[in-house]
């Protein structure tokens, strides 16, 4: 076992102390742990075994499994874990910028040669934006650059340039990340919503207190209904029975299954309002100060390829109402 404290790790195994340099325990011609470091990488960036199982599709033991086994093999503490939290040590932390910027030196290696061959763009969005805007349109973008494939990459949230790892990436947020171009794409608004079924079964919703008695789906932190709630003076309201989700694209198909009420994201899901699929009994919306962003990095739209696809990007937001 190895325990922490002040930048010094002790080994209780051989009755001493040292400070640990994680890499002077790799020796010439060693293989790296390649597999496990791309699991740290998840896990660091993410800050959840949990998560990092989810999208590296594995079980939170086998994260856990190989997080242990580099600790041991290093002779260091990589995270420090409590009871549902997890935080990166100082090493942890070190490795993590290590790990993160060698895998997108490989990835923009990769992708150099790719566009040798290919007239390709690596492009990441999120689900729910992947399904009900980008979709849409891509039969539009193939008619005007059939030259272009688009390589289409699921997209966690971000903070900074080293974290991304596409040409080309929409993301959610307040137009901050470090070390990347941000262009404002556009807004979305938040209302209550859900299906007339639903509705017809449970009915009498026609204050915002009456949401007390029907299930909702909240995204995975809570913020826009917590938000909506506020702006309507109900801060306190508890619902029936709560649902948590992280994927917008199922909580979208419960509603429109007659299960929950859900955050409705407009204009994302404005098709399902005009064609009577789902309803929002309140006109009262939330406008949080994020937006929708497109980012490259600086420089990194010299390709033709790129700079098409931001163009096309920019030109169809400005299309929306």
């Amino acid at each position: 076992m190895i325990y922490e404290r002040s930048g010094i790790s002790y080994f209780p195994d051989y009755g001493c102390k040292k400070t640990v340099d994680i890499l002077s325990f790799m020796q010439p011609h060693q293989r790296l742990p390649l597999n496990a470091l791309r699991t740290f990488e998840s896990a660091a960036r993410l800050l959840s075994f949990k998560a990092a199982a989810e999208e590296l599709c594995v079980t939170p033991q086998s994260v856990s499994s190989q997080i242990r086994q580099l600790e041991a093999e290093w002779g260091v503490l990589l995270f420090t874990r409590r009871p549902r939290q997890i935080s990166l040590t100082d090493a942890g932390r070190s490795l993590a910028q290590v790990v993160n910027r060698t895998l997108n030196e490989l990835r923009r290696e990769m992708d150099t040669f790719a566009l040798q061959k290919r007239k390709s763009v690596t492009l990441a969005v999120g689900p729910i934006f992947g399904a009900r805007w980008l979709l849409p349109r891509m039969n539009k973008f193939r008619s005007l650059h059939p030259h272009i494939d688009l390589v289409l990459h699921h997209s966690p949230r971000i903070t900074s340039a080293e974290q991304m790892e596409t040409m080309v990436m929409i993301d959610w947020g307040n137009g901050d990340w470090l070390g990347l171009n941000a262009k404002r794409l556009f807004e979305v608004t938040f209302m209550p919503t859900l299906s007339p079924a639903l509705l017809t079964r449970l009915g009498g919703l026609k204050e915002p207190s009456d949401l007390a008695r029907y299930p909702v789906i909240h995204k995975w932190d809570r913020e826009e209904w917590a938000s909506w709630l506020g702006l309507v003076g109900l801060g306190a309201l508890r619902f029936a029975h709560e649902v948590t989700m992280r994927d917008s694209n199922i909580a979208l198909q419960a509603a429109l299954e007659g299960h929950s009420v859900i955050m409705g994201i407009f204009p994302l899901i404005s098709a399902e309002i005009e064609s009577g699929r789902l309803v929002c009994p309140f006109d009262i919306a939330y406008h949080p100060t994020r937006a929708y962003y497109l980012l490259t990095r600086p420089g990194g739209g010299g390709t033709a390829e790129v700079k098409a696809v931001c163009e096309w990007i920019e030109s169809e937001a400005l299309l929306m109402p």
